[in-house]
C-alpha cells in the first residue's frame, strides 16, 4: 500500500523576474520535513512549479499525495485540464502561443505518472500556517541565496 503524504509548497520572487526561492513541507504520519532552494534569475511561476517538483522528487517511492499550493497557475493547470490540452496541442496555449515553463511542466507530467497526486488551492498569505511556513522558507532561501 502506498504511503499517504501531505505536501505544502510556495514560491517567491524578488522582482519578477529576479532572484527567487521555493519552500515545501512534506508531512508523513508525525514526521515533517522542510526543504527549500534558490534560483538567481527566475520568475514567481517557475518558483511555484519548482517547489512542487522538488517536494515530489524528494519522495523515494510512489506515494498518494495531497499537494497544497497557493499558485492558481499550478493548481488550475492540473485540475482544469490546461496541462492535458497543452500537451495535446504540442505545447501551445488556446491562443496559439508557446506554453511557458515547458521544462518544468514536463517534469510534473513525469511525476504525475510516478505518484498519485491531488492538487488543492489554498489562499496565500492568509491563516494557513503550513502555507505561511512555505512562504517563509522561500523568502529565506532568497535572502541566503541557497
Amino acid at each position: 500500500m502506498k504511503k499517504k503524504v501531505t505536501i505544502y509548497t510556495d514560491g517567491a520572487c524578488s522582482g519578477n523576474p529576479g532572484p527567487g526561492g521555493w519552500g515545501a513541507l512534506l508531512m508523513y504520519g508525525s514526521s515533517t520535513r522542510e526543504i527549500s532552494g534558490y534560483a538567481p534569475a527566475t520568475t514567481n511561476n517557475r518558483m511555484e512549479l519548482s517547489a512542487a517538483i522538488e517536494a515530489l522528487e524528494a519522495l523515494k517511492e510512489p506515494c498518494l499525495v495531497d499537494l497544497y499550493s497557493d499558485s492558481s497557475y499550478l493548481v488550475n493547470a492540473i485540475n482544469n485540464g490546461w496541462l492535458k490540452r497543452w500537451t495535446g496541442n504540442n505545447w501551445q496555449t488556446a491562443s496559439k502561443k508557446s506554453v511557458e515553463n515547458i521544462d518544468l511542466w514536463q517534469k510534473i507530467l513525469k511525476l504525475l505518472t510516478f505518484h498519485k497526486i491531488k492538487f488543492y488551492k489554498v489562499k496565500g498569505h492568509s491563516d494557513n500556517p503550513y502555507n505561511n511556513r512555505c512562504d517563509t522558507l522561500a523568502r529565506e532561501a532568497v535572502k541566503r541565496k541557497s
